[in-house]
């Protein structure tokens, strides 16, 4: 069985940042190869790692409602056809993305199909770092289950926090199987404030740590070039490091 790794939280917290810095350390650190799944209908890991992508599950799902099955080939044989063309290789890791259904309607269909997917290939790699959709709707639909670690991540303020703690809470109350839940605060401005830090103790959500603010990190985002591709003196990736060294290890 996989170890996994989920990562979740609110819009705008730099979640996908950290999800391709935990695949940078987790390769540094020879926990390879990895299967990375971006199951966010608005996918962006991809951009993280430098892929390109051609192809999704959504479009997998699609061509099964239109019926693009051959003839001759069963609906089963079909689907593991189109779910290993959406894998994008690499040396290190693979990549698989969910995509978004065409049209209008419910994520449910890709959903599930995203899991069965993931029950496919989890036996193919000793390691899956899962980026789950902004917010908690993945937790409620069952997307995030059998987890080794989920790693939370919020911003350094009220509002923030209080997402976490409600994935946490979620997450606890439908009993999907993770082992351990971890809180990071990422893109920290100089020092959190006293009150958000008395917020954290308070709740009982384990703080793994602090990711500093940094300019480096948002210039390789505003300029669209892959994060992994940080330096290792960034001090944004240090200290991501230090808090994967005691969640992994």
């Amino acid at each position: 069985m996989a170890y996994t790794i989920a990562l979740a939280g609110k819009g705008g917290v730099g979640k996908t940042t950290i999800a391709g810095m935990l695949i940078k350390y987790m390769i540094k650190n020879g926990k390879s190869p990895i299967l990375a799944v971006d199951a966010d209908s608005n996918y962006n890991l991809n951009e993280v790692l430098g892929l390109e992508v051609t192809d999704t599950l959504g479009n997998a799902r699609e061509d099964m409602k239109k019926g693009a099955v051959p003839g001759g080939m069963t609906k089963d044989i079909f689907i593991s056809m189109r779910l290993e063309e959406a894998v994008i290789e690499t040396g290190d890791y693979d990549l698989i993305v969910m995509g978004q259904p065409e049209g209008t309607g419910c994520y449910c269909a890709a959903n599930t199909l995203l899991i069965n997917c993931l029950e496919r290939l989890s036996d193919n790699y000793p390691f899956i770092v899962l980026d789950n959709e902004a917010g908690m709707e993945h937790i409620s639909r069952l997307t995030t289950r059998n987890v080794d670690a989920l790693i939370i991540v919020a911003d350094a303020s009220r509002r923030g926090l209080q997402a976490a703690f409600r994935i946490d809470k979620l997450a606890a109350e439908l009993h999907i199987g993770v082992v351990k839940s971890y809180l990071i605060l990422n893109q920290v401005k100089n020092f959190v404030p006293d009150k958000i830090m008395k917020m954290i103790a308070e709740n009982g959500l384990e703080f793994a740590g602090i990711v500093p603010e940094d300019d480096v990190v948002y210039d390789y985002d505003s300029n669209g070039k892959p994060t992994i591709e940080l330096p290792e003196d960034n001090n944004a990736l240090q200290a991501a490091f230090k808090i994967f060294d005691n969640i992994i290890n």
